[in-house]
This record gives C-alpha cells, sequence and structure tokens, in this order.
C-alpha cells in the first residue's frame, strides 16, 4: 500500500488551545470527536472520513500557507455562516486569486474562500 491509497487527515498546530477551541467549535461549528488527547489538541471528523487535529505547538503554527481544506457544495452559503458567526475571510487581489467582497474568489470552475485561525494558519473553503 502506497501513500497515494491512505486516508489523509490535517494537523493544525496553535499556540493556545483555548482559544483555538473557541475559534475551531465556536466559530467554524466543528464538534470534536473525543476529549482532550494526549498531546493536549483535539480532533474534529469531517466529511468522507476525513478529520483535522488542532495541537498546541509552542512554535510551528502561523506560517500563512493553507493548512487544510474543506470541500463542500455551497461555497457561498458556507461562507454566508462563517460571516454570522464572526469569522472574517481573507480578501486578496494580487495575481490570479481575486476575492469579491464577501472573501469568495472563481477561478474557472473553482469557487473558493479563505479564513485564518487565530495563529494566522489559512483554511480553505472550496467547492473542490
Amino acid at each position: 500500500m502506497g501513500l497515494s491509497d491512505g486516508k489523509v487527515s490535517a494537523a493544525i498546530a496553535v499556540s493556545d488551545m483555548d482559544r483555538a477551541v473557541e475559534f475551531y467549535e465556536g466559530k467554524l461549528g466543528l464538534t470534536p470527536s473525543g476529549g482532550e488527547e494526549v498531546d493536549g489538541g483535539r480532533t474534529y471528523a469531517c466529511g468522507g472520513g476525513s478529520s483535522v487535529h488542532v495541537f498546541p505547538s509552542p512554535a510551528a503554527h502561523g506560517t500563512g500557507a493553507t493548512v487544510a481544506g474543506w470541500q463542500v457544495d455551497d461555497v457561498e452559503g458556507t461562507i454566508g455562516d462563517l460571516l454570522a458567526r464572526g469569522v472574517t475571510p481573507e480578501h486578496y487581489d494580487d495575481g490570479p486569486i481575486a476575492t469579491d467582497e464577501k472573501g469568495v474568489a472563481r477561478i474557472g470552475d473553482f469557487v473558493g474562500a479563505w479564513v485564518k485561525d487565530p495563529d494566522g494558519n489559512v483554511l480553505s473553503i472550496g467547492n473542490g
């Protein structure tokens, strides 16, 4: 079995677990799949057997790169829900990615948006 046959899950390093829990559960609406784990983090089950594990790390967080992405059927509806929860999408106007006033980009058939967690980790929401 090679890596291309394995299931992939995202792991996101954060500096403050209490603040991360408030964001991932309170703002994004994720539900932990268990209690606190051995590393002090939490795992959130997502669609299709995927998951996101958020864990405390003193240095490895906030790189500014996209660290996890969700594929959803309705990007604009999802962003609307996140806006209502107080999440602010990123706005880009340079290069091939240009977002509208709601933070949504359209690149060919792709529709997507990006948000940052409190540590500056970039999370994407897209249609595929």
